[in-house]
């Protein structure tokens, strides 16, 4: 028997922030009896509670009532429990890599999807889709991603992992293979903001729309977009937007919480935007 849905909401990157977590779900009156929760992404991270958050968000998922996509940091935290990264300085996972149901947690996390449909007209990655693909085609390039990430050899996740940082290369083709394939779906669907005519990727920019970017490249929204001809396009990723909405069919919900701002989720059956501020000083 199919839940009945009161609510929908997408929830921007948490990165750990537990408590304004918590805060946001007061806030927008979640009731797990009747609501149900998409988060775009970057559970953990920077925040002061990182195994807190992915405890509290597995227990969602696990009792039907949520689903994430990953990204970026998500993605990290893998490589960091398998060995293959060590800990970024200002990231606070240690707790989770030594937490007793740490195997589990991980376990959890390699299941979850790249690409989510929370109803046919809307989908969610973590950040975005370049203009140079359709919403079919981003789904069927997510699965492959997401068929290694699930892998029951141990060994076949562990090579992609260590395959999959990396800035080349930087335009989609469907020619593509083995490694260089997948970094691109990856980089594409957890890593971009900047992008050319052609969807060729550029990593270096990280600020705001207002700062000069490099000569060529633009938001990949600015684009005429094949996906969001046929799909509302929600995605996080992007702090310095702070939840901007892009245009009817494009949704940012990254309120940059981890930086001192706030904490988004969007409802979709009315486009609204709750948000609260963080109450931890970080």
């Amino acid at each position: 028997m199919t839940r009945a849905v009161r609510y929908n909401y997408v929830i921007g990157d948490v990165q750990g922030c537990f408590e304004a977590l918590k805060a946001l779900l007061k806030e927008i009156k979640f009731d797990a009896d009747q609501d149900f929760l998409w988060f775009a992404g970057d559970l953990v991270a920077r925040g002061e509670n990182s195994l807190g958050a992915i405890r509290f968000i597995k227990k969602l998922v696990d009792n039907g009532v949520a689903a994430t996509v990953l990204g970026n940091h998500d993605l990290n935290l893998l490589a960091v429990a398998r060995g293959i990264k060590e800990i970024k300085p200002q990231d606070k996972t240690e707790d989770v890599i030594h937490a007793l149901e740490s195997d589990d947690l991980i376990q959890w996390l390699r299941q979850q999807p790249l690409c989510l449909f929370p109803n046919e007209h809307t989908v969610i990655t973590h950040a975005g889709i370049p203009c140079n693909w359709s919403v079919e085609q981003t789904a069927r390039l997510a699965k492959e991603v997401e068929a290694v990430l699930s892998d029951e050899d141990f060994a076949v996740l562990d090579d992609f992992l260590a395959n999959m940082y990396g800035k080349k290369p930087t335009l989609w083709s469907d020619d593509l293979t083995g490694h260089e394939r997948l970094r691109c779906i990856t980089n594409y669907l957890t890593r971009m903001r900047l992008t050319d005519a052609e969807g060729r990727l550029e990593f270096s920019f990280k600020d705001s729309l207002d700062d000069p970017m490099p000569e060529g490249f633009k938001p990949w929204f600015e684009f005429e977009s094949q996906a969001a001809q046929t799909h509302q396009v929600i995605f996080g990723h992007w702090a310095a937007l702070q939840g901007k909405t892009i245009s009817t069919q494009i949704q940012n919900v990254d309120g940059g919480c981890v930086w001192g701002n706030q904490l988004i989720a969007y409802r979709l059956e009315d486009q609204k935007l709750f948000s609260v501020d963080n109450p931890v000083q970080l």
